[in-house]
């Protein structure tokens, strides 16, 4: 015969406690109200989604009325151009414009403007025309240009650039029905235009570029009128163009596709911006080159390594090499303009170094073409154009290299109306994507690395790509660019400062950040330190600083880099072959260094050790681009020369899962199920964890951190349903105080009961809580409470050894406790850095509580929800209901025994009234 159904469900607790009967009561029992434990979940879905749009419709309006406030200055400005005294000074003109392209920037870069693609384009490319314009303009405020001459020499280059990238965007968004975005960059572009014209000609007047730049403002107040009646009439009425809702899911069902690149396109309109100042040079449109044009060459420069940080958060790690190498010519082309400050004569460049950075351009473009072939053809302009420069003695200031300018100006505007048209077209135009990968794909030599964790690093998750192909690239280019000999009493003649100081350190230390964002703290230290050394070496030595003394005060600083450097030598033999031969044949430039501070070099010796170090970080380029792109080991890397026997020796069995994904939650959760101990984060730090049903975990999860004797296991739930079967042996006031108190990060020490038998955890039981009591809580984290609705209840101590600080990074779980943790879930730093608080509730009946600890929530907000219960509870229990709740009480454990879940005591099953409950008021509770 069929059993009922209450007495079937009450057999399979008792009978067993297992991972299977905890199945069995999550669908059944929790399962009844999924529903309304969800509905708080969508309700705050909804609400997210809604404070999403709200986020963006901030961000759009900032960006807008930033476009419209610069729009008006230079309106005002351009109306009173050729009056004797304008109305606005260019030198507050230039601060100005300079503040506005900085809050452009802001709105450009937001995170929640990931599917705006053709907005951050706008942002960014009037951001970067605003703040390299206002820096000519104060230059100009400042006396440093003379006339209108210099001022036209200074501005047209950049103007002209502005007009087409400009004009690409208005024309993208008009085909993909972004009006408003369409009409003002449109309107900005014919702005620039005619301001050209009027420097050219002034009986053109400056009354077309004041127009523009109104027009841009109406535009811009139509859209705030329209965002305005959008809200104070509650999204009833929508002027057309203003509803960024409308939009919206069409750009996300576009950005899900595929994690794309949005600012590739700001990258190759700064590619357009640098080869337009020579260009123009060559084409006659400017008379000479000089410090006026600066501003947009730097600025392109540092806009180019922010694209290039991008570019890695996008996991896109060629295009970030290949924007970092870009930004070193802009910079190169920059500096190389200021000489006339300190020389009459044009500069010389080393002619090694740009043979190498052309070696490089070629490679890097070569692997590029797996991606796109057009992107592998728009490098090869690159490696003209070094090779250009490397036929030159003067560089930039040669019509070869200028010939090659106009070349990738063209070819830019070209790629970047294709990048932003692909965006979010549904109809591409094709770029050959794929094509190569097509080919490989036969190949049985070569074969592809794909998957979705192709850029996972060996812990846990980054969100940035590796940035060791850069690395390794920069310490090539430096190391080259230093064998060119330089007079000690000209070192400014020659142009090595900005190879040394932007490749080999301001892109170093790009490197280290992302390379520690990633948890490698060794190859961080060490990107780091040399690009510290670059810096000081390059300034130093070939920046007029260092003269032709000699000191004893830099030979004290470079030991003491040495030192540093020493260390990072004897870590890497626990790292890699080729990590330890580079960072050793980096202690030979530091000798070189020594040598040369002391006054003791050898001839040849700098050169020498120079062109080793090179070499050996070009393998080093060679292997990092291979291994990143193809699966085996083509240039291998080597294995550590030393191991570690304890923990970090050899290759861990502790799986590193990101928590952002279900599915790692889930295995996770099977490896608890089969008695694993786990690494989890929470709403405060992270924690050691095992499943409450499974006592040889919860055994192990004790003894792996060798927990004191007067610090037990806590116990976790996901909600109160867990415990529902036994809510009759809790106080009635405990349980209300923990209905109101929870999810959030108090723990609540209860009485122990006879209700921890219902966890499963036999003689394992002993580990968790006191003999007297246990800390209990619901954490505020939705992964965590996640996770305990697959396991069930879970027992949990800090993932740390018993004494040492709180572990607030998924690498530490491992760093502290070793192999002996099964899996890891990671989600980067804790919210928090301090743990719960926790609360004694052992005496609560009498309304009495007391502190253990007092963590992140503080004392009185705690007591303010105990007061909150005890107002409940006296309005719902008077004198009659006290007696009337002793009966329920008895009916609850008599329904309990029936269904075979717990058979009451004697003492339990006479219960009368609410003091003399299940534990009685004059218990001790034991302490924490």
């Amino acid at each position: 015969m069929t059993e009922p159904r209450a007495a079937q469900r009450g057999k399979g607790w008792s009978a067993g406690r297992n991972s299977s009967q905890w199945s069995r009561f999550d669908y059944k029992e929790v399962g009844k109200g999924r529903e309304t434990a969800f509905q708080p979940a969508f309700e705050s879905s909804a609400n997210l989604a809604m404070a999403e749009g709200r986020v963006q419709s901030l961000h759009y309006s900032i960006g807008l009325l930033g476009i419209a406030s610069g729009s008006l200055l230079l309106a005002v400005y351009s109306y009173s151009f050729t009056s004797p005294a304008p109305l606005i000074p260019s030198t507050t003109l230039g601060v100005l414009l300079f503040v506005i392209s900085a809050l452009l920037a802001y709105a450009g870069v937001q995170k929640s403007l990931r599917s705006a693609p053709l907005f951050k384009s706008l942002c960014l490319t009037i951001s970067v025309l605003w703040c390299s314009y206002g820096v000519i303009h104060i230059l100009a405020g400042q006396g440093v240009l003379n006339g209108i001459d210099d001022f036209r020499n200074a501005v047209v280059p950049g103007l002209a650039t502005f007009t087409l990238g400009l004009l690409i965007i208005g024309v993208v968004g008009i085909l993909q029905r972004e009006l408003i975005l369409a009409m003002v960059a449109s309107c900005i572009s014919l702005a620039c235009a005619h301001e050209i014209a009027m420097l050219y000609n002034t009986a053109f007047g400056s009354s077309a570029v004041a127009c523009n730049y109104m027009i841009v403002c109406f535009i811009v107040g139509y859209f705030a009128v329209g965002r305005g009646l959008y809200f104070l009439s509650k999204e009833k009425i929508t002027l057309p163009g203003t509803d960024l809702a409308k939009s919206k899911t069409n750009e996300q069902v576009q950005a899900n596709g595929a994690n794309t690149n949005d600012l590739a396109v700001i990258g190759l309109i700064l590619n357009m911006l640098s080869a337009s100042v020579f260009g123009c040079r060559l084409l006659g449109v400017t008379s000479n080159l000089f410090v006026g044009q600066v501003p947009w060459l730097w600025a392109a420069g540092i806009y180019q390594i922010g694209v290039c940080i991008f570019s890695y958060r996008a996991l896109d790690t060629l295009a970030a090499t290949f924007f970092g190498f870009t930004s070193v010519l802009k910079f190169a082309g920059g500096y190389s303009l200021l000489y006339r400050i300190w020389q009459q004569d044009e500069p010389v460049f080393p002619v090694p170094f740009l043979v190498v950075f052309a070696i490089l351009f070629a490679v890097l473009g070569l692997f590029i073409t797996i991606k796109s072939l057009v992107d592998g053809l728009y490098l090869l302009f690159y490696v003209a154009y070094c090779i250009a420069l490397a036929c030159r003695p003067h560089g930039f200031f040669e019509g070869g290299p200028q010939g090659v300018d106009v070349a990738i100006f063209v070819a830019s505007a070209l790629m970047a109306l294709i990048y932003q048209y692909n965006m979010k077209a549904s109809a591409k135009i094709p770029t050959g994507e794929g094509t190569v990968q097509a080919l490989l794909s036969r190949s049985s030599h070569l074969k592809l690395r794909e998957g979705k964790d192709l850029h996972a690093p060996y812990l846990g998750y980054s969100k940035y790509a590796d940035a060791e192909v850069l690395g390794f690239a920069c310490s090539v280019l430096a190391s080259f660019a230093i064998t060119i000999t330089v007079d000690p009493r000209a070192p400014l003649a020659t142009i090595v400062i900005p190879w040394v100081v932007v490749a080999g350190g301001i892109l170093k230390l790009l490197c280290g950040s992302v390379a520690f964002a990633r948890g490698k703290t060794l190859e961080s230290s060490a990107f780091i330190l040399y690009g510290v050394m670059w810096i000081i070496w390059g300034l130093a030595r070939y920046g007029g600083l260092y003269g032709t003394s000699r000191g004893f005060q830099v030979a004290v600083g470079i030991i003491a880099l040495m030192l540093v450097n020493c260390f990072i030598v004897f870590c890497t033999l626990f790292l890699s072959i080729s990590w330890f031969i580079y960072s050793l044949t980096f202690l030979l430039i530091l000798i070189s260094f020594l040598l040369d501070a002391v006054n003791a070099i050898p001839a040849g010796y700098d050169i020498a050790v120079t062109i080793i170090f090179g070499l050996a970080s070009f393998y080093c380029f060679l292997s990092a681009l291979f291994n990143s792109t193809f699966e085996g080991s083509h240039f291998p890397v080597g294995r550590p020369i030393m191991k570690l026997s304890g923990t970090g020796g050899g290759n861990t069995k502790c799986l590193h899962l990101p928590a952002r994904k279900a599915s790692s939650v889930k295995q996770i959760a099977e490896i608890m199920k089969n008695g694993g101990a786990c690494g989890i984060p929470t709403d405060t730090v992270y924690v050691l964890v095992a499943a409450c049903n499974r006592p040889d975990a919860v055994e192990k999860a004790y003894k792996t951190k060798r927990q004191a004797q007067d610090r037990p296991m806590s116990l976790w739930i996901s909600s109160l349903k867990q415990l529902e079967p036994t809510k009759h042996l809790f106080n009635p006031m405990l349980w209300e105080f923990m209905v109101a108190a929870w999810p959030s990060p108090i723990s609540l020490v209860v009485p122990r009961g006879k209700w921890v038998d219902f966890l499963g955890m036999k003689d394992s039981a002993k580990y968790v809580g006191t003999s007297q009591s246990i800390a209990i809580r619901i954490p505020d984290c939705s992964v965590t409470t996640h996770l305990i609705d697959l396991v069930g209840p879970i027992a949990v101590t800090s993932a740390n050894p018993t004494g040492e600080a709180d572990t607030t990074h998924h690498n530490q779980v491992y760093a502290k406790l070793g192999d002996k943790v099964d899996a890891v879930l990671c989600d980067g730093p804790s919210p928090e850095n301090i743990a719960s608080t926790v609360v004694d509730c052992t005496k609560i009946e009498s309304g009495n509580i007391g502190f253990f600890r007092v963590g992140i929530v503080p004392k009185s907000q705690v007591l303010q929800i105990l007061e909150q219960v005890q107002r409940k509870h006296m309005q719902g229990h008077t004198n009659g209901s006290i007696a009337m709740a002793g009966q329920k009480k008895q009916q609850h454990l008599s329904h309990a025994i029936s269904n075979g879940i717990h058979a009451a005591s004697p003492e339990e099953s006479t219960l009368t009234s609410f003091t003399n409950s299940v534990f009685s008021a004059d218990e001790e509770g034991a302490k924490l």
